[in-house]
């Protein structure tokens, strides 16, 4: 047979599987390819809920191999609380509905618990009717984790920023209070007639007060250096009564001005330990006040010693006010104060027992706090390394008499700071007002029985019922509903102003009080003319 010859281009044969032009590309092996390569796991199953195809992005995200899924309910990788979320996907797929990607939560085969967001689209035969569902997961974990931990860092700033703001408004608080006396006792001495007497008096008020802020600055100062790292011990071999004796010493004013108990067991035997003598008598000094504080008039107050292998245990129990269970871990917390601790007018700023807390940690030691509840008292115990209230008397039948022009004013004044009680009415008695005091809101009713002032000035942090409870009980007496009441307070936020006229008072005045303010008040109530509400501050 004679040879064909062949003319023109030659075109070599096509391997099988390859096409040149795109339009010859098997399409069904290019989207088995993509999903095959593709990082996010691409599902598909039954109107049923049975899985039917499982790709590689399915495999790194769950770790199920596709022969340990296929056939199987796609309920393997949902938690037990979403498989009613699965339900409502397979109604809308049943009636062609896409599911637009959301984000939910599945289950690896490990046990993870996965973030993913998740499309679901319905899989059409050629006549349109929806026969299986695509599902397309991406695992947004750490998005979700970034997420989370912007949320948290928002909510750190939110609390910061609130804080700051209590913490602001407590340290005004805190420094008007002694504030109040200082000015009330440098006004009663500029009136002529002063005895030698009251003179001393005033002075040892101001220099107890002046004391006192010394304290608080000290104690933040002090907070700021342990938390820098810059507060250093100065170390000595020292015994243990001698610390204490020091201790009891600081805190004996509060506990005498309290009329406290204060028992002592300690060890017979001598105890040595290293330690900073003046920091070590802060942090029982520290204990023994903040048990002071927060214990009413005539409580009893421990301060227990006992020796263990290798350490000493201190310990200061009151029978005062208490911890609730879920505030006691805080009570070491800087500017902690509880509710019912805000209530007392000598709370201070909360960093006495963080102060405790860095200098005995400094010393090596520990220290814990136990309460059974409210009202149950507190017990505060040092490790260190060796080598309710009385029902109020309602009961009040007389009315205040109206005020002569020409004569002064009968004022009761309620403050439980006695200094500021005190020195406020030695200040009024020098302007010619009849003046008693009060320390608590119970003897403040019993002496309005027979006094029937014209003028309260209720100071708001009283120890066995608040200012505001009080003003209430006041008007709700015949000899109230005509009494001037005037709240005197460290609170000056705009809320404790209204707060103050919804309880009933005709004045909120914020300490310190400028004896012309007061003064001047005063008269208008004689003169029956309306005083203006001072600015906040009462500047």
């Amino acid at each position: 047979m004679k040879a064909r010859r062949l003319t023109g281009k030659v075109t070599p044969a096509v391997p099988v599987g390859r096409r040149d032009h795109p339009d010859d590309i098997d399409q069904r092996a290019l989207l088995a390819a993509i999903v095959d390569s593709s990082d996010d796991a691409i599902v598909s199953k039954t109107l049923e809920g049975r899985i039917l195809s499982w790709n590689r992005g399915a495999t790194r995200i769950f770790g199920y191999e596709p022969g340990e899924v296929i056939g199987k309910p796609i309920t393997v990788i949902i938690p037990p609380e979403l498989h009613a979320e699965e339900q409502q996907i397979l109604d809308k797929l049943r009636r062609g509905e896409r599911i637009d990607h959301f984000d939910t939560v599945r289950v690896a085969k490990d046990g993870r618990r996965i973030a993913i967001s998740l499309t679901v689209s319905p899989v059409r035969a050629a006549d349109g009717t929806v026969i299986a569902a695509s599902k397309v997961a991406r695992d947004v974990s750490e998005r979700k984790l970034a997420e989370q931990r912007l949320q948290q860092s928002e909510e750190a700033l939110r609390l910061a920023d609130r804080r700051k703001d209590e913490f602001l408004a407590l340290l005004a608080h805190e420094l008007r209070n002694p504030l109040a006396p200082i000015r009330y006792a440098l006004a009663a001495n500029s009136k002529p007639g002063r005895t030698p007497e009251q003179l001393r008096q005033a002075e040892e008020i101001i220099e107890r007060q002046v004391t006192h802020m010394s304290r608080l600055l000290d104690d933040l100062l002090d907070i700021s250096r342990i938390t820098r790292g810059t507060l250093e011990l100065k170390k000595t071999r020292t015994e243990l009564t001698s610390i204490i004796g020091a201790a009891i010493e600081t805190a004996r004013p509060m506990l005498e001005a309290k009329h406290h108990n204060l028992m002592l067991d300690l060890p017979t035997q001598p105890v040595q330990l290293e330690a900073d003598v003046v920091r070590l008598a802060q942090v029982f000094s520290n204990l023994l006040i903040n048990a002071a504080k927060y214990t009413d008039p005539g409580g009893q107050i421990q301060l227990r010693a006992h020796q263990q292998p290798g350490a000493i245990v201190v310990s200061v129990i009151d029978n005062g006010i208490g911890v609730s269970a879920e505030l006691l871990p805080r009570v070491f917390t800087m500017f902690f104060q509880s509710h019912e601790a805000l209530g007392r007018a000598e709370g201070g700023l909360g960093v006495g027992l963080s102060l405790v807390r860095g200098l005995v940690v400094l010393h090596g030691g520990s220290v814990q706090a136990r309460s059974e509840g409210i009202g149950r008292g507190s017990e505060f115990t040092v490790m260190l390394p060796t080598g309710a209230p009385l029902p109020m008397c309602l009961d009040v039948e007389l009315d205040a008499e109206s005020p002569a022009a020409d004569v002064g004013l009968k004022i009761l004044v309620v403050d439980d700071n006695r200094d500021a009680a005190d020195t406020c009415a030695m200040l009024l008695e020098a302007s010619g007002h009849h003046v008693q005091t009060a320390y608590t809101g119970r003897q403040a009713l019993e002496l309005a029985r027979t006094f029937r002032p014209h003028a309260l000035l209720l100071d708001i942090g009283l120890p066995d019922v608040d200012g505001y409870k009080l003003a209430g009980q006041v008007r709700a007496t015949p000899w109230g509903r005509s009494a001037i009441l005037v709240a005197v307070t460290g609170w000056g936020q705009e809320q404790d102003r209204l707060r103050a006229v919804a309880a009933g008072f005709d004045q909120h005045l914020v300490k310190p009080i400028s004896a012309e303010t007061l003064e001047s008040l005063l008269q208008s109530f004689v003169q029956g003319t309306a005083a203006p509400q001072p600015p906040p501050g009462g500047l």
